[in-house]
């Protein structure tokens, strides 16, 4: 592996899981396993995964104006939050492209934290410093600060040993709390996560993230933690849709066609690709992200072209796997919205061979109701 690939705070603990293996994943050195992707994404829909998701980029926008700055930046309402909250939200190019897809976390009135994709953070911040007001600060504090995602059923009972007094379960989702202590150390506790399952996301000082780490598990071995890769954390977000940048959003796909209508708000007012989507909305918009089943026996790929059973191509598959939850080769694909209808029959091209597959409904996996799980 080459030596001038970044690395996050905790990647010296790699080396105590000796099935640790490590990709190039856009400029880092990342596990993509420790102990096998299968295992792992099990134990994160059944007990619990923590994930080092340190990669990830964090700007701190404050000043009085940081939440007029914020509205016209975003798709989403920042007016609705409340200090404590989150929201998932996106950022688009005048056309309607998506410049990242982000968390916004506001932590008062005129200071909040904006959470973006690894590989964009370069892009991100000269993005929002290009759109800067008057009475904004903006700081891009990625490498100061570290990210842990514990998920899973047993979450919150592994953070009620390990916050102390605090009560993390009490959190509602897409809330949060600062200056919780996890294992002595002072973290921002989130109740957010890229998995579908229930869970946490834990911010703190990148000189830190080591003994969280080992706090964590401290505790929660017992309820049947395991350290999880990216490659888990790939299958777990698309079994639940959770969009990927640069698969199913990108500076080419619109919120609208991934289906994120529900995170664009149109009517807040004027935003930087509002009047893009909304000729989009009026319009109908060309292409649509549906779930795909294979009939015939194939694994539905990144990038690979769907098309009619006479040929014609009619779009392309953003994310596809054998599920390891269900058992069934399923897919994402970005297609034109004619074919986009339930029980549509398209075919796959993998291989250089046409492979029938069938238009299905996703998410393909919902969390089942609360039940203990131990």
């Amino acid at each position: 592996m080459a030596t001038d690939l970044k690395r996050t705070p905790l990647y010296p603990l790699y080396a105590d899981y000796p099935g640790a293996r490590c990709i190039d994943f856009g400029g880092w050195e990342l596990p993509v396993q420790f102990s096998g992707i299968q295992k792992e994404h099990d134990a994160v829909r059944q007990q619990a995964g923590l994930f080092d998701v340190s990669h990830m980029g964090e700007f701190i926008v404050t000043g009085s104006e940081a939440e007029a700055f914020l509205q016209r930046l975003t798709t989403n309402d920042v007016a609705k939050l409340a200090d404590g909250q989150a929201q998932y939200t996106l950022m688009c190019y005048p056309y309607g492209g998506v410049v990242d897809d982000l968390l916004v976390y506001r932590i008062a009135s005129d200071h909040f934290m904006v959470v973006v994709n690894a590989a964009n953070i370069g892009k991100d911040f000269e993005w929002m410093r290009e759109q800067l007001t008057d009475d904004v600060t903006l700081e891009n504090k990625s490498d100061e600060l570290a990210l842990l995602a514990l998920q899973g059923p047993n979450a919150v009972a592994i953070m009620a040993l390990a916050a102390g007094p605090f009560d993390c379960g009490k959190l509602a989702p897409f809330r949060f709390a600062t200056e919780v202590s996890v294992g002595g150390v002072q973290t921002l506790v989130s109740r957010t996560g890229y998995t579908g399952e229930d869970g946490f996301e834990l911010y703190m000082a990148a000189d830190q993230a080591q003994q969280v780490w080992q706090a964590l598990f401290a505790v929660g071995e017992a309820f049947g933690l395991m350290p999880a890769g990216l490659g888990a954390r790939d299958t777990l977000r698309f079994e639940a849709r959770l969009p990927l940048y640069g698969q199913e959003l990108s500076a080419r796909i619109s919120p609208l066609e991934a289906g994120l209508n529900p995170f664009v708000k149109l009517d807040k007012g004027d935003f930087i690709g509002r009047d893009a989507l909304l000729r989009q909305k009026t319009d109908g918009v060309p292409r649509k992200l549906v779930g795909i089943e294979m009939i015939d026996r194939g694994i539905p790929r990144s990038h690979y072209p769907v098309l009619t059973a006479d040929g014609k191509p009619i779009g392309e598959v953003t994310s596809g796997t054998q599920s390891p939850t269900l058992k069934r080769s399923l897919g994402l694909a970005l297609i034109e919205t004619g074919f986009a209808g339930l029980g549509t029959e398209v075919w796959v091209e993998i291989r250089g061979k046409l492979l029938k597959a069938e238009v299905v409904k996703a998410p393909f996996y919902k969390r089942p109701p609360k039940e203990g799980a131990l």
